[in-house]
């Protein structure tokens, strides 16, 4: 009998080596027939001139999306994937916790690169539509209802600090002011805050933009944007780079306004805007109403242009329309400036009734307006739509800026122009500086391509209402009980109202002496005077804003003794 060869010992990690083979093969031949099937499933129409097709089977399996991708188009193909996985959603075909394609899968369906996804879920993310979850995917906001409209989830809750805030009104008495002559405030109040940088221990709670950050993302995004070099040895348009227009429209777009990139005009910061309006809109002598209070930066230029300003008093509200409709008929004025959003200095945002009847009254009464939304960007919420949005007979100019939520040292703004003063306003920026720096414009559109300013913008507005938050609290520790304020939603400031009789001045040097700036309420008056009220930066790091106001409290304390 021959001896039977010796069996081959299997090692435990052959064994498992050949078992692996085995199920890899099995699932290619899987997924092969998977494949097959799915080709042979009607698509579902979603009856909408997007070019979507969503096939759809059985529910063990997950959904494959396919996006026809225009690649002729100018929109950039993220912003039509975001634009397509809005319309699903606002349509209710994607429904709330629904889950999206991987960012894998998506990229190969639409022969995309994944970072393009990347970018389109992100901008979603941004505006709210959906969340990210580590390790699981992307999903639509549990918040979205079923006709894919944003709930306003949390709109009767309050957090603590507004729970505590039980000062926190505006409605001051006040009349309409119109001073006999021009006080130039504004370059005074420049002029010490650039005195206060120079000294790290100041707290400046005037400062009118947000505290800064982001210093290395700057620098990385700098270096990138620099690589187009040779933009920066030739001259552009006047209006700006055409490209970076054209994503400031798609930001509009997101508010109702449906601009096309010939109707914007890129400038050195709103600030140039607004003198630019003033120059080509206002004469001396001329008539123009403001809010009052109001940014003091315009009030100074309407002073240095021979204006004659009517303020108008501000309410909860808004701009007091009764108020305006009577100073429209008996001075005919030739523009109104308005702050609709976040107003500077208030916080106020008025609502969609009141844009309304304001519009409403330019119309009957042939008023130019100028709406300034330099802080719309922060808001923490949904805003109504611009009165820009509700306008049809070119009766508005919208004035918008990058300084508030990227870097004051950009200065990058836009003014948006539609009709006959578009093109001689064209011709008057030329003539003012040309056009404004290549490097800057170069910088910002890095930003918006690059995903980094919704993501910077998410974190502000986190930011923010955290630290407004903190502010709040410690104004109800530290202040009087007659001291008032307003709880805006969003933006940097908030508007604190003193009791009468105390001098604003008097508290301010006092709180100077301590190292402490404060904004004095009365630069944002026509008059220069006005109920005695602060303007008070909280964006400020946790650290100076306690400094900051329990200084102010101890002094307003010692005031009332």
């Amino acid at each position: 009998m021959l001896d039977e060869p010796p069996r081959r010992k299997v090692r435990f990690g052959q064994s498992l080596l050949v078992q692996l083979v085995v199920f890899c093969f099995f699932r290619m031949q899987y997924r092969t027939v998977l494949s097959k099937v799915l080709k042979t499933v009607p698509a579902v129409s979603c009856k909408n001139p997007l070019g979507w097709r969503q096939y759809c089977y059985d529910s063990r399996f997950a959904c494959v999306m396919k996006i026809l991708i225009d690649r002729q188009a100018q929109q950039p193909i993220y912003l039509q994937i975001r634009d397509r996985i809005h319309h699903l959603i606002h349509n209710g075909h994607l429904s709330a916790d629904a889950q999206l394609p991987s960012i894998r899968s998506l990229a190969q369906t639409g022969k995309v690169n994944k970072l393009t996804v990347i970018e389109a879920y992100s901008v979603l993310e941004a505006d709210g539509l959906v969340r990210a979850k580590p390790g699981a995917g992307y999903f639509v906001n549990s918040f979205i209802n079923s006709s894919g409209q944003l709930s306003v989830v949390g709109e009767t809750q309050t957090t603590d600090a507004e729970k505590a805030s039980s000062h926190s009104h505006f409605n001051p008495a006040q009349e309409v002011m119109m001073p006999s002559q021009g006080k130039h405030s504004f370059p005074a109040v420049y002029y010490a805050t650039l005195a206060s940088r120079g000294h790290p221990d100041v707290v400046d709670l005037s400062r009118g933009e947000p505290h800064p950050f982001g210093e290395d993302d700057l620098r990385r995004i700098a270096r990138r944007a620099m690589k187009s070099s040779d933009l920066f040895f030739r001259q552009a348009h006047p209006k700006g780079d055409v490209f970076l227009r054209s994503q400031i429209s798609q930001i509009l777009l997101q508010q109702g306004l449906d601009l096309s990139p010939d109707n914007l005009t890129v400038t050195s910061g709103s600030m140039q805007a607004l003198s630019l309006l003033s120059e080509h809109f206002i004469a001396p002598g001329d008539w123009v109403i403001v809010e009052a209070p109001t940014y003091h930066g315009f009030l100074s230029v309407l002073q240095q242009r021979g204006a004659q300003i009517i303020g108008i008093p501000m309410t909860p509200q808004g701009m007091n329309l009764d108020l305006l409709e009577q100073y429209l008929e008996s001075h005919r004025p030739k523009l109104i400036y308005t702050i609709s959003t976040l107003h500077n200095p208030t916080g106020i945002t008025t609502s969609l009734e009141h844009r309304q009847k304001l519009l409403a009254l330019a119309e009957t009464f042939d008023c130019l307006v100028i709406e300034d939304n330099a802080y719309d960007p922060l808001s923490f919420g949904p805003t109504p739509p611009p009165i820009k949005a509700l306008d049809t007979s070119d009766r508005v100019i919208y004035v918008g800026t990058f300084s508030k939520t990227l870097m004051l040292g950009l200065r990058v703004g836009y003014m948006a122009i539609t009709g006959k003063h578009n093109n001689p306003l064209t011709e008057r920026k030329l003539l003012h500086d040309f056009h404004i720096s290549n490097a800057s414009q170069a910088i910002v559109k890095e930003y918006l391509a690059s995903g980094h300013y919704r993501r910077r913008l998410k974190h502000i507005r986190t930011l923010h209402r955290e630290r407004r938050d903190y502010m709040l609290s410690l104004l109800a520790r530290y202040c009087p009980p007659a001291v008032t304020w307003t709880v805006p939603e969003g933006g940097t400031f908030l508007w604190i109202q003193l009791p009468r009789g105390i001098s604003v001045a008097d508290v301010s040097t006092a709180a100077a002496a301590q190292q402490v700036l404060l904004g004095s309420g009365t630069a944002f008056f026509p008059t220069g005077q006005g109920y005695p009220a602060l303007r008070l930066n909280f964006s400020l790091p946790s650290a100076a804003t306690e400094r900051g106001i329990r200084v102010l409290g101890n002094i307003l304390q010692a005031v009332r003794k």
